[in-house]
């Protein structure tokens, strides 16, 4: 039976202090106080399992076990000195004093460590004073002095940062109390206690947890332990939960034993009761919170897993549809487990409420030139409102303002910094748990403001531009319309100027009167346009010579009177007659006031292939390369007085939206050819036609 306690005994910490030094090594980036803290866990481990394999055979001691018994007790006090070595008392003196030096305390062990095993494997005489003197003496000495250390160590840490070592101190301590308590009684009745023996595994492994915890916190020591701390919470929820329903269960158990008939119904209602009681405390977003901040206080070096946070923060602010103010809210009382919040914006030359988080009451209004708000732009503090009326000298006698000492539970005040502007503000309540706000926090919602103000700045220049879009598009719709209106204003003009001379002339009456009612036709349409916001300008199968044959008859009035030459007639386009019509009639007029009388404008139709060509000739002054490729299809370039510069563009824009292209050649006093290549109305639908399949494939 003893035999299998000592086994299971130092089994249990064989098996805890060797996850302790996997860990170790696994999280080790180089630095001595890591590597020495490895290597004294990584010697327990060997020393507990040889022990725990020993006594599951039958044997006590043996020469092995007792030489990584001694060595483990030197590598813990090696690892104390390495840790106390920086330390210097205030005359500046070194903390370890002359009989701690770690060349005296090693020359100490090997003594120790050869004196007890030649008293216990040569001597073999408990009764002899060598093997009493070695095997007790030496080894409670050594135990005085690894208490020592430990006191050392948590005397000369300052107050800040014994949090980090206390638990270690704890641990290690531990180890050295329990050898002084073993061999303190062994000096006294000259032999090892079995019980106390048997018990040393166990007390060792009580030890690894308290080491971890201040290996995980101290990052001097670069341990880095890095276990998750979502792991961390689900696992103490799940434990506490399976402890919790452990004590109902005996609870339940105690009743119905002692509850005489009623003992049944009474524990049914106990653990139903203890069911509901279990669920709301697991839903319940303030204990929740509270175990958070518990964890991160006592298991981690940081109060935040910056990864976690970030990625959670970057996923609320980065989710699709509206409401992102509200989101920036949450994302930013998140992190300092605030159930609350609200955000201002600036507006004209007020900060006003933009969005709520649970928070109804939020409401005020705040001048952009306010003491509050240049305080909040110039320094760009978070403003604890708690601290700012028990102690406003912090922050220069800053005043709270009238609306903000009005709303509920108001604790923190972010700002939205962009650019060095103030953007925005956020009010943020009390949290669900108590948390100290130190500078990690401050520094980590400095942070999260400013990357929330990206945010917010992105969506109030994205509106921005939706609007100036919508304006660009209504001012190229008037513009295009004006263009229109000037030609037809043009074409009017000229007839009032030819009328004197021609009014007599029955051509010249017809002409008039086909030019009017075409004015009139495209100018309610164009009103037409203009008070419902429609196009009317659907795409329809059209005979190009016809459109052609009006186009040019359009332009009889002017000199030189452009000519038609259909090589190929019956050409049939999908297309808008009324813009196809302003394209050609736009090329036709350029070609007409870029020639002289004495020259020549000649429009060609005839088919290439499946396409429909039409050539614009002109012989007039024809354009440089540089023009052409620098400012002749720019929209508002034009070499006319009266010109508006977006005729050309316009033209392209619409032959490409059909499909085509238009090419020009022109050299100076040689004249221009424009020619537009557009598909052929079958040919165009059938590819339609064959796109839409891919599509749908």
């Amino acid at each position: 039976m003893v035999i299998n306690v000592v086994a299971t005994s130092y089994g249990i910490a064989a098996a805890a202090f060797l996850l302790l030094t996997a860990l170790l090594f696994t999280s080790w980036r180089g630095r001595l106080h890591g590597k020495a803290l490895a290597i004294a866990s990584g010697l327990t481990a060997a020393w507990a399992a040889v022990v725990a394999q020993q006594a599951a055979n039958g044997i006590q001691l043996s020469l092995l076990s007792d030489v990584l018994e001694v060595l483990r007790i030197a590598a813990w006090t090696a690892f104390l000195m390495t840790v106390l070595s920086p330390f210097r008392r205030d005359d500046g003196a070194p903390v370890l004093r002359v009989w701690m030096r770690p060349p005296l305390v090693t020359a100490l062990y090997l003594v120790c460590l050869s004196g007890g095993l030649y008293a216990r494997w040569v001597l073999r005489d408990a009764t002899d004073t060598s093997y009493f003197l070695f095997n007790y003496v030496g080894r409670v000495c050594f135990a005085v002095i690894g208490m020592l250390l430990v006191e050392q160590l948590y005397r000369s840490t300052p107050p800040e940062e014994r949090w980090a070592v206390k638990f270690a101190c704890f641990g290690i301590g531990g180890l050295f109390v329990y050898e002084f308590y073993l061999y303190s009684d062994a000096m006294l009745f000259h032999a090892l206690n079995a019980e106390i023996w048997a018990a040393r595994g166990l007390v060792n492994a009580l030890a690894v947890p308290l080491i971890a915890v201040s290996a995980a916190r101290n990052p001097r020591w670069s341990m880095e332990i890095s276990v998750s701390r979502r792991v961390v919470f689900h696992s103490v929820t799940v434990f506490g939960s399976a402890l919790y329903l452990l004590l109902m269960a005996a609870a339940g158990y105690w009743l119905r034993f002692f509850g005489g008939s009623w003992g049944s119904v009474m524990q049914v209602v106990f653990l139903s009761g203890a069911l509901l009681l279990l669920a709301g405390i697991l839903f319940s977003g303030t204990m929740r919170s509270k175990l958070r901040v518990m964890i991160s206080k006592n298991f981690y070096s940081y109060n935040y897993d910056y990864r976690e946070e970030w990625l959670r923060f970057t996923r609320t602010l980065s989710e699709q549809g509206p409401g992102l103010g509200e989101r920036a809210v949450q994302a930013i009382a998140n992190l300092v487990e605030s159930p609350t919040g609200a955000l201002w914006l600036r507006e004209g030359s007020n900060y006003i409420v933009a969005a709520r988080w649970h928070q109804p009451d939020a409401a005020g209004v705040e001048p952009a030139g306010s003491a509050f708000c240049r305080f909040l732009e110039e320094r760009e503090w978070v403003v604890d409102l708690d601290e700012l009326r028990a102690n406003p000298q912090k922050y220069d006698g800053l005043e709270v303002p009238a609306w903000l000492s009005g709303l509920s539970r108001a604790w923190l005040v972010v700002p939205l910094i962009m650019h060095g502007s103030l953007l925005g503000f956020m009010v943020v309540s009390q949290p669900r748990s108590r948390i100290r706000l130190n500078w990690e926090v401050t520094d980590l919602l400095k942070i999260a403001g400013n990357q929330a103000a990206s945010y917010l700045a992105q969506q109030q220049a994205d509106k921005a531009l939706m609007v100036a879009r919508q304006f660009e598009s209504v001012n190229r719709m008037s513009t295009f319309i004006v263009h229109d209106l000037k030609n037809l204003i043009f074409q009017l003009s000229l007839l009032v100027t030819n009328a004197d001379k021609h009014r007599n002339n029955p051509e010249f009456q017809k002409d008039m009167l086909e030019t009017l009612d075409h004015s009139v036709r495209k100018m309610k349409l164009l009103l037409h346009k203009l008070n419902s916001g429609d196009s009317l300008e659907g795409v329809a199968p059209l005979m190009l010579d016809k459109l052609l044959e009006q186009a040019v008859a359009l332009k009889r009035g002017f000199e030189p009177q452009p000519t038609l030459e259909l090589v190929d007639r019956n050409l049939s386009l999908m297309a808008n007659w009324g813009r196809l019509e302003r394209v050609l009639g736009h090329l036709i007029q350029n070609a007409i006031d870029a020639t002289g009388r004495e020259g020549r404008v000649t429009i060609r139709l005839n088919r290439r292939g499946d396409n429909a060509v039409i050539e614009v000739i002109d012989t007039g002054a024809g354009m440089s390369a540089e023009f052409i490729r620098d400012r002749l299809f720019k929209p508002f370039e034009t070499t006319k007085s009266a010109g508006m510069g977006i005729g050309v563009f316009e033209s392209r824009e619409y032959v490409q939206e059909l499909g085509g292209s238009m090419e020009v050649q022109s050299r100076p006093g040689e004249g221009s050819t424009f020619t537009i290549t557009l598909p052929l109305a079958g040919e165009r639908a059938a590819r339609l036609q064959d796109e839409h399949q891919e599509e749908s494939a």
